[in-house]
């Protein structure tokens, strides 16, 4: 079986989208399928992970050709919005475009079921949920970096921290306004912060950020943020996955999600704590002091405030890491091979 497993835009998309193509080739090394790069129908099955133009031209080719389609939903217009400049512009007409473009599969790859339901919207074409994994192997040895990352960003534990790109969707209004409340207790994003890709809000809050909080920018080691961080707070507005979540809890730290339908598989109080509306009592969708409209960083910090003792640090930590588990790359990597077979 041959598979061309093609990413348009490759060389430019940074993120979850690449970190999933990257974890989807390690997992055709470890189930012995064999592939290429290149957008050929030359395969058994053309694997596209961006709907891209050219992608699309490329999976018309393949449908009246006989070739399998297969194209990964990493892309709605849902999470496309309050990311960088110029995605809410873009994000109304998004949608009827990948519904054109999604149509042109013959099986559609949803990272969660949260993804499927939303593409169900989009396409009428059967879905399959594959993961995007956790790579164990990146993170191995993270522990040794912590004393160098922690006196690297003055960070002293317990750290409340966050990895990727420093966009407005994932809850940066939240992330701010909470270490803004606790001045006491050390926030760090790790991840990319280019300004000229941001909108003016997004720009705004990083620089009104208090003391407490860093944004370290890209760090050449990200082994290094999972090494600093105690509590790893993700108050994302719309994930369609989130590998982030799933690293931290590979490296089994306590997590703090919104409480959102895209983590409904996690255990309230068990492997994680998630903040929703009146976690503290309070309607926070009436409190405009609590940040961004339906915001409730009072729930935020009563979440961190419970962490902040080490051994319900360790309990959530130790049960998160046994749920990662089966996220690795080696438990999920037959999947792919059962879903080409099918389709070849």
């Amino acid at each position: 079986m041959r598979v061309s497993h093609y990413f348009e835009f490759g060389e430019h998309v940074t993120g979850g989208i690449a970190a999933s193509v990257d974890h989807q080739r390690k997992m055709f090394d470890l189930a012995g399928i064999e592939y290429t790069t290149e957008p050929t129908l030359d395969a058994d099955v053309l694997h596209c992970n961006l709907m891209g133009p050219r992608s699309v031209w490329h999976a018309r080719r393949a449908r009246k050709a006989g070739v399998p389609v297969v194209a990964h939903t990493h892309v709605t217009a849902e999470d496309f919005g309050d990311s960088f400049r110029f995605t809410n512009a873009l994000a109304r007409p998004l949608r009827p475009y990948l519904r054109r473009a999604y149509g042109l599969a013959d099986r559609l790859i949803c990272p969660s079921e949260y993804n499927r339901d939303l593409i169900e919207g989009y396409a009428d074409v059967p879905t399959t949920v594959v993961s995007n994994g956790v790579d164990r192997e990146k993170l191995a040895g993270f522990e040794s970096l912590e004393a160098e990352y922690r006196e690297r960003y003055d960070l002293d534990p317990p750290t409340v921290f966050l990895v990727g790109h420093v966009i407005k969707r994932k809850g940066l209004e939240t992330f701010v306004e909470t270490a803004h409340r606790m001045p006491d207790v050390d926030f760090a994003w790790f991840g990319p912060v280019d300004r000229s890709l941001k909108g003016r809000e997004t720009t705004r809050l990083i620089e009104e950020a208090p003391s407490n909080c860093t944004f370290t920018g890209f760090v050449d080691d990200i082994r290094g943020a999972y090494a600093a961080g105690d509590v790893f707070c993700f108050p994302t507005h719309e994930e369609n996955e989130g590998i982030a979540l799933l690293e931290a809890m590979a490296a089994g730290k306590p997590v703090v999600v919104r409480d959102i339908e895209t983590f409904s598989w996690l255990d309230d109080g068990e492997e994680c704590l998630k903040v929703g509306d009146g976690r503290d009592g309070s309607d926070a969708a009436s409190a405009p002091a609590d940040g961004a409209p339906g915001d409730n960083v009072s729930g935020f910090v009563d979440a961190i405030d419970e962490l902040r003792d080490a051994d319900r640090r360790a309990e959530l930590g130790a049960n998160v890491a046994a749920r990662s588990e089966a996220f690795a790359l080696d438990a999920i990597a037959d999947r792919y091979r059962s879903l080409y077979a099918e389709l070849a």
